[in-house]
């Protein structure tokens, strides 16, 4: 027996005609008739009687009553079981983001969270490819891109800036490269095509036509480490670049805006344990940027 179709039936029941019942579950009338209808022809019986004064069930419907109300029952168990396994600040929360957002501040974040609450367990992915929520490949993601999915809700962590940075030793044999010049002269390290396909057009606003691909890579942290052994040339999140003792910026003046988005689906926004991880996202960024303000310059 089709739960939908029976619960339509138990409601027809309860209320003694298609309106009444439609009233109850908030459909139109005619939803009701075609699902009786179903139901009646799928178990190859009748189950009411259609009388003036309404709907009356027939011996076969009696039973059919007795069998829909202990599913009801079933799934009004298996809610309030749900229910209490997601109240609950325990089980499994999966997180996706990059490896720079994790090391800079998703790592702590977890670190905090295990404090408050041991019996949550991450499971932290750092993928290039961005994960679907909607296909429950993660519970919740931090960012870079706002998402269009109406099933989605995002909530804005932080404004962040890309700049030009190379390695101090690079910049001492190679100098300095020239605005408008394409980098002409200079090795570049640039993302994968299928991570950020604009690299392989420009890097902080800056063509590269002239410039020689030195190594392209698919993980942000691998952009940093191949820049500071000295490969290249390239485009890194401001806050990283500048706190690297063995980088130098290039162009200070140059900066890519970007924001950084906390991401979960609609469903699961009410989940304690996916809600407590969240949460300690959004405090970590908050206390990263307010140290941020106040750091020395």
């Amino acid at each position: 027996m089709d739960w939908d179709n029976a619960r339509i039936f138990l409601a027809i029941g309860r209320a003694g005609t298609l309106r009444g019942a439609a009233a109850l579950l908030h459909i139109d009338q005619a939803t009701c008739g075609r699902r009786l209808a179903a139901l009646e022809t799928s178990l190859g019986a009748r189950l009411f009687l259609r009388t003036p004064s309404g709907y009356l069930p027939t011996p076969a419907g009696e039973l059919a009553l007795k069998a829909a109300e202990a599913m009801e029952k079933a799934a009004d168990k298996l809610q309030r079981d749900m229910q209490g396994v997601d109240n609950r600040l325990s089980g499994l929360v999966r997180v996706a983001t990059t490896d720079t957002m994790a090391r800079h501040f998703v790592i702590r974040a977890i670190q905090g969270l295990q404090a408050l609450h041991p019996d949550i367990r991450v499971v932290l992915n750092v993928a290039p490819q961005m994960a679907s929520l909607t296909r429950r490949e993660a519970d919740l993601a931090v960012r870079a891109a706002r998402p269009l999915d109406p099933d989605l809700i995002s909530r804005h962590l932080v404004k962040r800036s890309l700049g030009l940075y190379a390695a101090k030793t690079y910049l001492e044999k190679r100098g300095a490269p020239v605005r408008g010049t394409g980098l002409a002269g200079h090795d570049i390290v640039i993302y994968h095509e299928s991570v950020t396909p604009r690299h392989a057009e420009k890097i902080a606003g800056e063509p590269v036509h002239n410039a020689r691909v030195a190594m392209e890579v698919n993980t942000g942290l691998m952009l940093q480490e191949a820049t500071r052994a000295g490969l290249g040339v390239a485009e890194l999140a401001t806050h990283l670049g500048d706190s690297d003792p063995l980088l130098q910026r290039i162009w200070p003046e140059v900066a890519e805006p970007y924001d950084v988005w906390l991401v979960m689906h609609n469903d699961l926004s009410r989940s304690a344990r996916v809600r407590a991880v969240a949460d300690a996202i959004i405090e970590s960024v908050s206390l990263n940027a307010a140290v941020s303000r106040t750091a020395p310059v």
